[in-house]
């Protein structure tokens, strides 16, 4: 399998559709593979990619950083699903948002549209946080699955309002150093050579490095519950083997199994998109797990290139770390998460 998949992602590397990648795939609690192929960097000079590169996350920060979060306040007693948001922000109760719960917001069914670029105007995190409030919803709550980023961001704040601390920091402490995640967090410290190089940023006139590449996350200053957090294999091989073993990493409890077992169900079987919290489940249409993966898997994909997939019929997950974001936003990240979990699940 190895030389197969790691073939597969250097042709993936030589047709310019990824600059590298590192790629991660445990069964039944064996690292089968865990490799870097590839550049870190091509522009402005190619720099090899290492198992130790830090990448930005991107949209895995909905389920490493912001489900964890919530589950554990629930392991708590300090939240329920099915709590109005307005409970905990009151200014959001308006324009149709009352009856939105957690719940929906995890589910990505509030009725809140997917994306306002919010950046554009410079607004700072409680001047988006204050525009989403007053936004009326786009469809009824519980009706469809919307992607909305709107809500995770207004997610994380809650999380806030709850701990009266700031998100990065309960989430620091009450999940990423139990795990001894020691390398991934926001707003980043390392060296610049360890850093996976992003898109090219006029602003900045020069690639990100380091620097988040959501640009209402970096408008917020670098930290939401939709998108921000950097990491590199070995922190999310910790979580994915915590994830996969119910709660449980390395001899302490960190989440309830009963939490991480109601993240997993379909919350959305009206519609052909499934999701679990925070969790995309394997659906009947188009899945970034390919189409070997059992009808029980659960996962998350990043826009930078990044994805997480559980396969718990095969104890099966692999974790791809890519930057295609590097090279532009191209869509042939698309095409390879598919085929490349064909390749793998076919193994198995």
């Amino acid at each position: 399998m190895r030389e197969k998949v790691l073939r597969f992602l250097q042709k993936e590397v030589d047709l310019n559709h990824i600059p590298g990648a590192v790629i991660h795939v445990s069964y039944q609690g064996n690292v089968l593979l865990q490799e870097a192929i590839g550049y870190r960097s091509v522009f402005p000079a190619e720099a090899p990619m290492k198992l130790d590169t830090v990448f930005d996350l991107a949209s895995l920060t909905k389920v490493v950083a912001t489900l964890p979060a919530v589950l554990k306040l629930m392991d708590v007693g300090e939240l329920r699903l099915d709590d109005r948001v307005a409970s905990f922000l009151p200014a959001f109760g308006s324009r149709g948002k009352e009856e939105v719960t957690i719940r929906h917001l995890l589910t990505h069914t509030s009725g809140l549209p997917a994306h306002i670029a919010y950046f554009k105007e410079k607004l700072n995190a409680d001047q988006i946080l204050d525009r989403i409030c007053n936004q009326p919803l786009k469809n009824a709550s519980g009706s469809k699955v919307v992607y909305s980023d709107l809500g995770l961001i207004t997610l994380y704040h809650v999380i806030e309002v709850i701990t009266g601390e700031r998100f990065e920091d309960y989430v620091g402490r009450e999940i990423f150093a139990p795990l001894g995640m020691m390398e991934t967090g926001f707003n980043p410290t390392f060296d610049k050579s360890r850093y996976a190089v992003m898109e090219y940023s006029e602003q900045l006139q020069g690639y990100k490095a380091g620097i988040v590449h959501d640009e209402n996350t970096e408008s917020m200053g670098g930290i939401s519950g939709h998108a921000g957090l950097f990491s590199t294999i070995q922190d999310l091989s910790t979580f994915a083997r915590m994830i996969e073993q119910n709660g449980i990493c390395n001899g302490k409890r960190i989440l309830s199994e009963a939490g991480l077992r109601l993240s997993r169900k379909n919350y959305t079987p009206f519609d052909e998109e499934y999701r679990g919290l925070g969790w995309i489940l394997k659906s009947p249409t188009y899945s970034s797990c390919g189409d070997y993966f059992s009808d029980m898997s659960y996962g998350h994909t990043g826009f930078t290139g990044t994805s997480i997939w559980f396969d718990p019929e095969m104890e099966l997950h692999v974790i791809l770390l890519t930057n295609r974001v590097h090279f532009g936003r191209k869509p042939a990240i698309l095409r390879l998460r598919p085929r490349l979990h064909n390749l793998i699940r076919c193994y198995f």
